[in-house]
């Protein structure tokens, strides 16, 4: 069942990164044989043979599969680590074009930005949350404070950017949920205030399993939460909701419920 499960999800990343449902089969065949001729991938992979020549042609002209010319034919799939490398290089370069095609695209209004200051937007998935998070990381000037729920949002990438923003001469103000998460986060900043938070409402209860995985106020008038459900799909578990405004009613109830319990009662940095 393992073998199976493994196979089918290889063959639906392999789609995901551009190969086409033949392609990636006859690929993953590839990677269970030292080599194999056209009618040997077919039985393995289940594409006709008559498909397998094309398959394997695309796969040849991505780097990702070796042809000895003889009779029969002869195919063998690189190795893994450099099947991997190539792909990634692949994604990365399409994704670099798509960013630069995309701002060049002209704006179909010319109207300016709209005024933010009432409101609040919504993102799905955990992947977009630490995408987004990393964002606000980036573009902080002056001061952080962010409450940090779990481990699994606690990306190595996060402590990047937080180091990153450290760097940059800004304020650190960082919640924990743990004393283990609390020690984590001051070996990657060392120089920021890093505490165990005593905000109870912050975990799950037993009337409700929602987890408050992240709260982040950056410079004070840019606010994002996000909360995950114990549900299967580790990238539709985490919905966030963030605002921008020193007036946005959203970011004014989050700093002052963060300042009530989650900084030294002495500390009038937020307001």
């Amino acid at each position: 069942m393992d073998d199976i499960s493994n196979t089918e999800q290889a063959i639906e990343l392999l789609q995901g990164l551009g190969l086409k449902e033949y392609e990636a089969k006859a690929f993953v065949a590839l990677t269970r044989l030292p080599h194999a001729t056209a009618k040997e991938i077919s039985d393995i992979s289940e594409v006709p043979r008559t498909r397998v020549y094309d398959a394997v042609r695309v796969l040849e002209t991505k780097g990702l599969v070796e042809i000895q010319h003889a009779n029969p034919q002869q195919f063998r799939a690189v190795g893994i680590d450099e099947a991997a490398e190539t792909l990634r290089a692949e994604y990365e370069s399409k994704t670099e074009t798509l960013r630069e095609r995309l701002r060049a695209i002209e704006p179909a209004s010319a109207d300016s930005e709209p005024d933010s200051t009432h409101e609040v937007w919504a993102l799905t998935g955990r992947t977009a949350a630490g995408n987004r998070a990393k964002q606000l990381l980036g573009e902080a000037e002056r001061e952080i404070v962010i409450v940090l729920g779990n481990d699994a949002v606690t990306t190595e990438s996060l402590l990047e950017a937080l180091a990153a923003a450290q760097r940059r001469g800004v304020t650190l103000v960082v919640g924990t949920v743990s004393e283990a998460l609390r020690d984590r986060v001051e070996n990657a900043v060392p120089d920021a205030e890093v505490f165990v938070s005593g905000l109870e409402w912050l975990h799950r209860s037993e009337e409700d399993d929602t987890e408050i995985t992240r709260i982040m106020l950056v410079d004070r008038s840019t606010i994002l939460v996000s909360t995950a459900h114990d549900a299967p799909g580790a990238d539709v578990d985490e919905q966030a909701v963030f605002g921008r405004g020193f007036d946005n009613g959203f970011v004014t109830i989050a700093r002052r419920l963060m300042a009530t319990g989650l900084l030294p009662v002495e500390d009038p940095g937020i307001d």
